[in-house]
Formats: C-alpha cells, sequence, structure tokens
C-alpha cells in the first residue's frame, strides 16, 4: 500500500499539532508542594473520660492546578508515627489502632474536584477520593475553602468527619478499658502550597 505525498502531508501536519496541544496542555498545570510551616492537620476525638486531639507533625502534600486555577491533582501523605497527642500512652494506643508497621503512611489520592465560585479569590470546594489508613482504602468527599493569599500562596481549609471502623480499626481503650474512644474523629485541616 502506497501513501500519496499529500496524504502523508496531512497525516504529518495532524501528528504534529496532537503533539503539539498536548504539550501545552501539559505544560499548563502547574504543581506546587505544600509549606510545613504555614500547614496544620489534627485529629479530634472523645473518650468517656475527656475530648482528645492529636496533631500531625510531617505532612508530604502536592497540589496541582491547571492554567485556570483549578485543582487538578492533590496527594496529601502523612506518616503515622508523625502523629502526637503529647502523651506517649495515648501515642503508642494510635500506632497500634493503625498497625503503624504494617501500615505506615496515611494516603489521600484526589479523583475529582469541582468548585463553587464564591469571591474572585476564595472557592467551595467538593473534594472526592481515595484515603487509605490502616490497610484500607475507602472512598471520601468533603467541603474545603480554597483561596490564594496575599502573599500568592494556595491554601486549603476544612474539616473531614470520619469513623474509624469505617476502616477496620478499633478505637483505642486505656486503663484496663475503663477508658474508651469514640469511633468518630474529625479531621482538621489549613494547609498551604506554594
Amino acid at each position: 500500500m502506497t501513501i500519496s505525498k499529500k496524504e502523508f502531508s496531512k497525516y504529518y501536519i495532524g501528528l504534529f499539532i496532537s503533539i503539539m496541544f498536548f504539550t501545552c496542555s501539559v505544560s499548563k498545570a502547574q504543581s506546587f508542594e505544600i509549606i510545613p510551616l504555614n500547614s496544620t492537620v489534627s485529629i479530634l476525638g472523645t473518650s468517656n473520660v475527656h475530648d482528645w486531639e492529636m496533631k500531625a507533625t510531617k505532612i508530604n502534600s502536592e497540589l496541582t492546578l491547571n492554567s485556570a486555577k483549578q485543582i487538578t491533582g492533590l496527594v496529601v501523605k502523612i506518616p503515622v508515627i508523625s502523629i502526637k497527642s503529647g502523651k506517649g500512652i495515648m501515642d503508642d494506643k494510635t500506632y497500634d489502632a493503625f498497625d503503624a508497621k504494617k501500615n505506615p503512611t496515611i494516603i489521600f489520592q484526589l479523583t475529582e474536584a469541582s468548585a463553587i465560585k464564591l469571591t474572585d479569590k476564595d472557592a467551595e470546594i467538593t473534594l472526592t477520593g481515595n484515603l487509605s489508613m490502616s490497610g484500607e482504602t475507602r472512598k471520601i468527599n468533603f467541603k474545603t475553602i480554597g483561596k490564594i493569599t496575599k502573599t500568592g500562596d494556595y491554601q486549603l481549609k476544612g474539616s473531614v468527619p470520619l469513623k474509624m471502623t469505617d476502616f477496620k480499626m478499633k478505637p483505642p481503650t486505656a486503663m484496663l478499658g475503663a477508658m474508651k474512644t469514640g469511633d468518630a474523629v474529625t479531621v482538621k485541616f489549613d494547609v498551604s502550597f506554594k
């Protein structure tokens, strides 16, 4: 089978345009790294004795935006042993609940983001993705407020209600079972990217 010069030219031009379009699309996406000093992730919960709070001391995350400043990618990774309460016994019980030796990292991987514009610089964004922890992965969705700060950084702020048992975690107990933590927790986050 032979191809005429005209057909070859059409094929070559079509291929060239496709490559240029793909290259332009890829180059317009921008990735931003988390700013650790300006970012917090806290876990709040209850027990039959008192409420409690733990904070992630290490957060790895990358945010990807397209040319229209819309979120197209988000990955968050938190080492389980970086979650601290300031009380060694509580920390150890938490790591046991996660089975941290077998499941050392909590990972959120975005699959979809949809935004409703509130102002020129703020948007309410519904994030949907897969949350993996304690050896289980569940699809979750939650609302966050996205903002471009005065310094040009990108900020995401919100909270996520979770149940430990949804991830096959046994809520920790202490004092021979006299102290029992509640199943429901709230993850609050305020993270910035540059």
